[in-house]
């Protein structure tokens, strides 16, 4: 269920804009702690000299993304300056790391250092003493004081913080400015019709309207929410259920998935979709194959990196028929870096996270993927050489309104499970939305 109020959320979201505007001190960046990556060990408490190995389970395997460059530079550093350390990187696409991690969860051999998503999504993990408290590891060398103020909430429970997220994002709407040309289309939609226009205009040029890998279902949901965000007038649907006020037949919900379903039969999506991870779907957008992509912020620097760097824009996804503000959006605290409970070298593991969060915000300054980090960074983004989508994308953050997060991070994993495969069949076949609903609330009422 909801770990925390919505509102403390908005409030970090609002001050990660803020943090990326600080004085410029180009590109000898420092974390606020003032560590420098390139001499700095794990902090002189070594737990002893002995040769350890540290597996690393992680989420970035992509080597053209600049997060992949940030982990490699940091874990090779560390080792250099720690002879004795190994760290084995077990690297997966998101949804293969959350099925892996659940068989691994059921025989309590949860990797040294693994990945979480906050709330709902973590609760388990953390219920069944799988996670090893953190609070020792964000007290040291100042790491606390790094995080935006209350984003450590997500991942916090009686107390004790479980897991240090690698961002603090919104989803945005990124497009094409040249197939939009190319389209005819002369600015960004605002409203549904707009869009669903925009998107048919796009499809009668050979353009795929919409990236997308859906093999990673976590996708269309998350489009999917942006949608009901916006014809529920607002945030707190998910919460009115919880709270008994809404039930899934609401009228809120079966419209957004009409629309949804709209998008499906104009031929908004690649063929195939479901066949296509999340990886792979965003490689469409950023090879210049797909005019638009709905995705997290998390994304602008892999977007800088690509072939379509330059010819980007974003917005905020449409209002529909009238309903929604376009300054609501949904929020996506990252996924978290956590420690086994069970670690065979527990202190070595804790001393390296401590390192490797410290310096985090850092190398990704240099490496121009600040936008959307949970951690202050030094540096003004236009001095420091950032695009200007980068600089777009980090002026929406200054009008966040309201907004809420993705379904898994808010409903207990088997509802979400449910809620998952339904949106991901709708790419398949065109369903009844009245059954689309009662399935949702089958699934609520069996898991209460």
């Amino acid at each position: 269920m909801v770990q925390k109020p919505l509102r403390k959320t908005l409030s970090i979201l609002m001050a990660g804009a803020l943090t990326l505007s600080l004085a410029a001190c180009g590109s000898g960046a420092k974390s606020d702690s003032g560590t420098d990556s390139s001499n700095a060990s794990s902090g002189g408490d070594k737990a002893s000299d002995k040769k350890v190995t540290i597996t690393f389970q992680n989420i970035y395997p992509d080597p053209t993304t600049p997060t992949y460059k940030t982990l490699h530079t940091l874990v090779e550093e560390y080792e250099k300056a720690n002879p004795n350390i190994h760290i084995e990187l077990d690297t997966l696409n998101t949804d293969q790391q959350k099925m892996k991690l659940k068989t691994q969860a059921a025989s309590k051999e949860v990797p040294d250092i693994t990945i979480v998503n906050p709330s709902a999504q973590m609760k388990p993990f953390v219920d069944a003493k799988l996670l090893a408290p953190l609070n020792d590891v964000i007290d040291k060398n100042g790491l606390k004081d790094t995080y935006q103020a209350g984003l450590l909430d997500n991942y916090s429970f009686d107390g004790n913080v479980y897991a240090l997220p690698d961002g603090n994002n919104i989803e945005v709407v990124y497009y094409n400015k040249d197939l939009f040309k190319q389209a005819g289309i002369e600015k960004v939609p605002t409203t549904f019709d707009e869009f669903l226009a925009d998107v048919k205009a796009l499809k009668a040029k050979g353009i795929t309207p919409l990236a997308i890998g859906e093999k990673d279902s976590w996708t269309g949901s998350f489009l999917f929410m942006n949608m009901l965000l916006r014809t529920n007038g607002g945030p707190g649907f998910l919460k009115d259920v919880v709270d008994g006020k809404k039930k899934f037949d609401d009228p809120a919900f079966i419209e957004a998935v009409d629309r949804f379903q709209d998008l499906v039969q104009a031929g908004a999506f690649p063929d195939g979709a479901t066949s296509i991870d999340a990886n792979a779907g965003g490689n469409i957008f950023k090879s210049g194959k797909a005019a638009m992509w709905v995705i997290g912020t998390w994304e602008t620097g892999a977007i800088d990196a690509s072939s379509v760097a330059g010819k980007v824009g974003a917005f905020q996804f449409p209002t529909i028929n009238g309903k929604g503000n376009l300054n609501d959006f949904m929020l996506a605290p990252g996924s978290g870096f956590a420690i086994s409970a069970n670690s065979e070298h527990l202190q070595e593991t804790k001393d390296f996270l401590n390192y490797f969060t410290l310096n985090f915000p850092k190398k990704q300054f240099e490496n121009k993927n600040a936008v959307g980090l949970g951690q202050k960074v030094e540096g003004d983004l236009k001095s420091g050489g950032y695009s200007d989508l980068a600089i777009e994308v980090a002026g929406l953050f200054n009008n966040i309104k309201g907004g809420d997060l993705a379904f898994d991070n808010t409903m207990n994993p088997a509802t979400a499970q449910v809620h998952l495969s339904s949106i991901q069949n709708l790419f398949v076949q065109k369903t009844d939305s009245k059954q689309v609903a009662e399935e949702h609330q089958a699934a609520f009422e069996a898991n209460k």
